[in-house]
């Protein structure tokens, strides 16, 4: 299927690795030149040279920038151009007990899960609009409606990313921009691999068994597996093509089945 989307530019937020790097292959495969971005620009130099081997005839770059630091934020939207896609990936996210997470966890978590995504689209939503096409996609998961009793300052700003774009959505009107969401379910990213390993190594385990135990303990997983970031990636993908013209304001259920209630 033609996703009728060569010529596109898009930029993909967290894109060295996992989601974020599956996303911005998947987009570079549909002929879309990429802007990359990664807080480490050896890594986001390592990454855009193999998108580039990946998918060669598409224009990748990388743009630097931590968004935990408001100040290199502002820089990258300073250096940014208009472009027709917007995706909103970078995250961060930990396993942690309630009471020990602090004030400025809960600081870091909304700067960087739900302000990066805030001032990427005030930067380049108003251009969208004026130009009359564009896709805005907010990366947000399962775990922002059914949040995680382990994780709950990860899954409060994956409600407030719904929140984001939800409200987003409603300024497009009668125009041909559409800002959306896509709620991943339980994923074997990049960190949630690492994280997996080290449980595995801690109690002397397989990898394998480890993740075959943890996505064993979902009860409501119709997949019965972790999802792959190329699964996330197709559906982001298709969200962003003018295919998709009449999805605005959605929350897009990428989840194996895993949520239970209606959104």
């Amino acid at each position: 299927m033609d996703l009728q989307l060569t010529g596109k530019s898009a930029f993909v937020s967290g894109s060295t690795q996992g989601i974020g790097y599956a996303i911005a292959r998947a987009l570079a495969g549909e002929g879309v030149d990429v802007i990359l971005n990664g807080r480490d620009p050896v890594r986001l130099d390592a990454a855009v040279e193999a998108l580039r081997h990946d998918v060669p005839g598409v224009s990748v770059t990388g743009l630097a920038a931590d968004f935990t630091d408001p100040g290199q934020v502002e820089r990258l939207c300073a250096e940014i151009p208009d472009v027709d896609i917007l995706i909103n990936n970078v995250g961060l996210f930990e396993i942690k007990e309630f009471a020990l997470v602090t004030d400025a966890d809960w600081r870091t978590y909304f700067e960087v899960n739900v302000l990066s995504g805030v001032r990427l689209s005030r930067r380049l939503l108003p251009a969208m609009l004026e130009r009359g096409w564009g896709r805005v996609v907010f990366v947000s998961s399962e775990s922002g409606v059914d949040i995680p009793a382990n994780m709950i300052h990860y899954g409060t700003t994956k409600t407030a990313m719904l929140s984001v774009g939800n409200g987003l959505a409603k300024l497009t009107k009668g125009t041909a921009v559409t800002v959306n969401s896509v709620l991943g379910g339980p994923t074997y990213s990049d960190g949630v691999a690492a994280t997996v390993r080290g449980l595995a190594e801690a109690q002397a385990v397989p990898e394998e068994a480890m993740k075959a135990a943890i996505i064993g303990t979902n009860q409501t997983t119709l997949l019965g597996r972790f999802i792959t970031p190329d699964e996330i990636a197709n559906a982001v993908t298709f969200v962003t093509s003018p295919l998709a013209s009449a999805i605005n304001g959605s929350a897009v259920r990428v989840d194996g089945g895993v949520l239970t209630t209606l959104l």
